[in-house]
């Protein structure tokens, strides 16, 4: 999740159920069905264009470890086709017209798009009612995308800069399904077959789990008549989600050993969840610390060093907890070199108090254009409408999420490095030609 992503979330803004709000312009409209399905729309007039999202709230978190990686298998599966279409059928109707599919699966959410010109709405919301709600989930195509996804974690497994970001979640989140691959194992999913595919999206994919998010040249009102339409007579609600206590405390060391050119490494920490009041000022922080050229690892450790090509931070936010986390990669020799700048940092923010008048405007700035410039298409819009419902049950208007984060002063970043980046615990991951006794003698300085 990128930082306006996050900040997008976590907006606490009531909006009216039908009639929406002025949007710079636009009309945001929020209805919920009498079945339980959830609908915003962003009617953006100007474009020729819409985009249409189905979001289910329902994840890798959400499966039984036998069962690991059902949530995404469900994703390949929905694609292959219905009762009435195949995969060639679905593919052709929204190719045809110039349109765009996808889907992507989170550790709590799956969702499924496409973009298509706005006299396509109709076909938008039959082909993606038609296969969430009524997926054919043939053995034939089951075992044809087993073997997909067989070789989609071979080729995570070759993919080490991904790879390290893995072995990071599993440590941070130990024994706890947040921590495990979304994606699953070789193993479980060998191992799953039809009826238990099957089961989860009957127990999963109910109306009162899905939050549909449209938006472009679009009526509120005829959205809502399509997805009516579309809607099948089973109503129900999914299983509860298991809760996140915090226990286990988070690894301090998880090291990969590959013979990899790069040593590529994650450092980081527990952080705050989607909804917490100090959200804004944790993505400010985070700008100031590795999110451009201009931030300070950025500086230190690629301008003025040469230590890494690529290095960033990031922070990603859960229902429960969420991650502030700093990712580079260099070579082998020069690995102790990279953690003590970042180290560096890292202690230098935290013996500050926080960050400097100067950084913290440039941070502003910086955020704000991002969000003008990544909300430039109706398939931008649609991701932040259905991500802001279906977390936090809100979705702001630009204006207000700007002045969200134009509110935070000094003094609430100061707060959020006392929370996050002074906490005890913190964890390194690293994949390369070493083993973890290589970064033995800096596990005593990542735990309390």
């Amino acid at each position: 999740m990128t930082e306006v992503d996050s900040a997008v979330a976590g907006v606490v803004d009531h909006l009216n159920s039908v009639g929406g709000h002025a949007d710079q312009g636009h009309m945001i409209g929020r209805t919920q069905l009498a079945s339980g399905l959830r609908v915003v729309t962003e009617s953006l007039p100007h474009l020729r264009s819409v985009a249409m999202g189905f979001w289910v709230g329902t994840g890798s978190r959400d499966e039984p470890a036998s069962r690991a990686g059902v949530s995404h298998f469900l994703e390949h599966l929905l694609f292959k086709g219905t009762e009435d279409r195949d995969a060639a059928t679905i593919a052709e109707a929204i190719e045809s017209s110039g349109g765009d599919m996808n889907a992507f699966t989170a550790q709590e959410l799956t969702t499924y798009y496409v973009r298509v010109p706005d006299d396509r709405l109709e076909l938008a919301a039959d082909i993606l009612s038609d296969i969430v709600w009524r997926p054919a989930l043939r053995t034939e195509d089951i075992e044809c995308e087993r073997q997909v996804i067989l070789e989609e974690l071979r080729m995570h497994d070759d993919e080490p800069e991904d790879l390290v970001q893995d072995v990071f979640t599993e440590a941070v989140f130990p024994e706890h399904p947040i921590g495990r691959e979304v994606i699953g194992s070789t193993d479980t999913i060998e191992a799953m077959h039809r009826p238990e595919i099957a089961e989860f999206h009957a127990s999963h994919y109910h109306p009162s789990n899905v939050v549909v998010a449209v938006a472009g040249n679009l009526e509120h009102e005829r959205v809502l008549e399509l997805l009516e339409a579309g809607l099948d007579t089973a109503r129900g609600t999914r299983p509860p989600r298991e809760g996140y206590s915090g226990n286990p405390p988070p690894r301090p060391l998880a090291i990969l050993e590959r013979p990899t050119e790069q040593a590529h490494v994650v450092l980081g920490m527990r952080a705050l969840r989607h909804d917490d009041p100090d959200r804004y000022a944790l993505t400010l922080l985070n700008e100031v610390l590795g999110g451009g050229m201009s931030s300070r690892l950025f500086q230190e450790v690629r301008e003025k060093r040469g230590l890494a090509y690529s290095v960033y931070s990031y922070r990603a936010a859960l229902e429960e907890t969420g991650v502030l986390a700093v990712s580079a990669g260099t070579s082998p020799e020069r690995v102790d070199e990279l953690l003590d700048v970042l180290d560096t940092e890292l202690r230098r923010i935290v013996e500050d108090g926080g960050v400097t008048d100067r950084e913290l405007e440039s941070a502003r700035g910086h955020l704000r254009g991002s969000l003008a410039l990544s909300l430039e298409s109706s398939g931008a819009r649609m991701h932040r409408l259905g991500r802001s419902e279906i977390t936090v049950g809100e979705v702001p208007s630009l204006d207000e999420l700007v002045a969200r984060v134009d509110a935070v002063t000094p003094a609430d970043v100061t707060r959020v490095v006392e929370r996050v980046l002074a906490a005890p615990d913190r964890t390194l991951a690293a994949v390369g030609p070493f083993d973890e006794q290589r970064f033995a003698a800096r596990a005593p300085s990542l735990q309390a």
